[in-house]
């Protein structure tokens, strides 16, 4: 059961006679933050007395006695200017954990109505390694999909991938003039890498030089006005400095701007190599999309290049995933919806949504200054025309109910309108939600790059994880032998190797999880496999922990779980760690309504720390009594399975040992 949903359906019956809508003020019954107000807090009064102008304790002691709990907890009680206060009763909390231990779901029910999730995560471009920043997108996605599917949703995961856009264009034209033949046939990916960067890299220095002159003389103008401004200035005028500050912030981004655009330029400029090419390829940006919109428009030679590049580049890719563990239903590339573009744009006009503006076909949504472009001048089709046709596709092919992006919070702007568009458009009632998160930085507080200056790529990255994971795992074990001749690790070589990946790749994924995928984050090597605080390392240590108090107390567990001793609660801790873990479905839940891995992760790292004090209270193995010891083994075992289970909804695997 979960019972904080119980009590919420019951606070909102009372609360009905008190509101029109009684749901948000249910939604505040939530667990105590400290034990000694019980075990679930209601806050609902206070704002509840305020809308009605009367005394919130006299409110609450109205719904006190409505209140109809007295299968689940002791008599509420009323704190401070109106907090209601709610233990659960001994046996509800011993009888949950009972039922707990004997399911297979670890007490966590199904949804009652459950919905077709369309989750669209990771998304790369094909023809480009991986790097650190598709990372977030793929560990997030699959954490929500694996969650979804546990709480009994119909999930589909789709990697939209960007096998058809512009890149492909500049690839084909770096392919026809800059390829290193050799350097395609040892390493075709990498060689397709390199070509894109240096066509971008091109193309970035054209572009420079041309905007440079007009950015630097628009700096030149507004510093212009910012003094004139300061010249005509009223010192009693206080609004003016607010005006001033949007202009100083102008002069700021320009000043941004030219140093972007001339790092661009030296990066060209001063590379004899570079700067030859440039001078040899003058039109190469303009070129490179025309390679891209011959593609598009069936051209047999780039076709031909199409087919033989796009397996090599998703081949690449699924070796990453592969070392995820990502998994995905489908992988519909951009290519997938070409054929259906046109039919999109047309209906489109014939719907008047879309207008031409300055040879481009647009929707312009009211209130938004930027419009969404459909198709371009050239004829080419976009992004947006690809996502509109996507969203049509899935509600007719997979009926879906939400289709969740997983997509870098930079994205916003392009997603709201791609919504609004959907609604206009389609006139449905499906539910598009943007799932963003913000960017991976290193210790400079930039986002996380070699060096050189590139993305830190995928693999590498990965590599390294599970390198510093092997270290560590030598070094615990070898610890943990003496001095005497017959020692030796614990681990042979092997089996450090295998803890070493799973260690090292859960590190990886749960130093992203563990973070509000809102907000950017601080790449950090040593906190990342740390064996205390918020880490994998630590909630991996936590499962092998208890495996290992089985192995030196010989408990066979398949006859721990066949046997007819129950779980009892006679101790606080004893208490404190079965109700922990009866909150499992109660933290998956708000995992999915909010879309947010670091709530499971918080949970378990809860988890954990209460499994660590009852552990300095209650003996295990060394229990007073038999009845006592098997119920500490049943309690410690069922802590096991959630840590278990709550790791692999996250992606990350568990060690027997370590």
């Amino acid at each position: 059961m979960n019972v904080l949903q119980e009590l919420k359906n019951r606070f909102a019956h009372v609360l009905s006679d008190y509101v029109d809508d009684p749901a948000p003020f249910a939604e505040m019954v939530k667990p105590a933050q400290d034990a000694r107000f019980g075990d679930f807090q209601a806050n609902c009064a206070m704002p509840l007395a305020k809308r009605n102008g009367v005394n919130p304790r006299d409110l609450a002691t109205s719904l006190v006695e409505k209140l109809n709990v007295t299968d689940l907890c002791e008599p509420p009680e009323i704190a401070g200017p109106g907090f209601i206060n709610l233990r659960l009763k001994d046996d509800v909390v011993e009888g949950n954990i009972n039922q707990a231990y004997t399911d297979d779901r670890v007490g966590v029910s199904g949804v009652e109505q459950p919905l077709t999730y369309v989750i669209d995560f990771s998304s790369p471009n094909v023809a480009k390694p991986m790097h650190v920043g598709h990372l977030r997108s793929s560990v997030i996605g699959d954490s929500l999909q694996r969650t979804m599917r546990f709480l009994g949703h119909k999930v589909i995961s789709d990697n939209h991938i960007g096998d058809w856009g512009t890149q492909f264009g500049m690839i084909i034209y770096g392919y026809k003039n800059f390829v290193d033949n050799a350097a395609y046939e040892s390493d075709p990916v990498g060689e397709l890498a390199r070509l894109y960067r240096l066509v971008n890299t091109l193309s970035d220095y054209h572009s420079a030089v041309e905007k440079i002159p007009q950015v630097e003389k628009s700096l030149e103008t507004l510093a212009e006005e910012l003094s004139q401004m300061e010249a005509d200035a009223d010192p009693k005028d206080k609004k003016q400095k607010k005006v001033f500050k949007k202009k100083r912030s102008e002069i700021e981004s320009a000043k941004d701007s030219i140093k972007s655009l001339q790092e661009k330029k030296a990066a060209v400029a001063d590379d004899p190599e570079l700067k030859e090419l440039a001078i040899a390829h003058p039109e190469i940006a303009r070129l490179a999309r025309e390679e891209t919109a011959k593609l598009h428009a069936g051209d047999a030679e780039n076709q031909k290049l199409w087919d033989q590049f796009l397996p090599q580049c998703v081949e690449a890719l699924q070796g990453i995933y592969d070392r995820l563990d990502v998994h995905f239903d489908h992988t519909f590339g951009e290519s997938y919806y070409n054929p259906m573009l046109a039919e999109v744009v047309a209906d489109l006009e014939a719907k008047g949504l879309a207008t031409e503006s300055d040879g481009a076909k647009c929707v312009f949504i009211e209130g938004n200054a930027a419009p969404f472009i459909v198709q371009k001048a050239d004829g080419a089709y976009t992004y947006a025309t690809t996502d509109l046709a996507t969203v049509q596709y899935r509600l007719k092919e997979f009926g879906a109910d939400k289709v969740l992006y997983v997509v870098d919070a930079r994205q916003g702007e392009h997603f709201k309108l791609l919504m609004e568009t959907i609604k206009l458009w389609l006139n449905t009632e499906i539910d598009l939600q943007h799932v963003s998160f913000g960017t991976v930085m290193g210790e400079d507080r930039r986002p996380f790059k070699t060096r050189s200056g590139d993305n830190v790529g995928l693999e590498s990255l990965l590599d390294e994880a599970v390198r510093k994971a092997r270290e560590i795992v030598a070094s615990n074990d070898d610890a943990k032998t003496d001095s005497t001749e017959n020692s030796a690790p614990e681990l042979d070589e092997a089996t450090r190797d295998e803890i070493s990946q799973i260690v090292g790749i859960g590190g990886i994924k749960y130093a992203d999880l563990h973070h509000n995928r809102e907000s950017d984050y601080v790449f950090d090597w040593d906190k990342m496999l740390a064996k205390t605080g918020d880490t994998a390392t630590y909630m991996q240590y936590a499962y092998a922990r208890i495996q290992g108090i089985f192995r030196r107390g010989n408990i066979d567990v398949e006859q721990l779980r066949a046997s007819s001793f129950r779980i009892h609660l006679d101790e606080s801790a004893e208490r404190a760690l079965a109700l922990k873990i009866c909150r499992f479905g109660e933290a998956l839940d708000t995992v999915a309504s909010e879309y947010r891995p670091n709530l499971l992760t918080q949970y378990l790292f809860e988890l954990a720390g209460v499994l660590t004090t009852f552990y300095g209270e209650c003996p295990v193995l060394k229990a007073e009594d038999e009845t006592t010891k098997q119920s500490r083994l049943k309690l410690i075992d069922l802590a096991g399975r959630v840590i278990k289970q709550g790791l692999d909804l996250l992606g990350i695997e568990v060690c027997e040992k370590m």
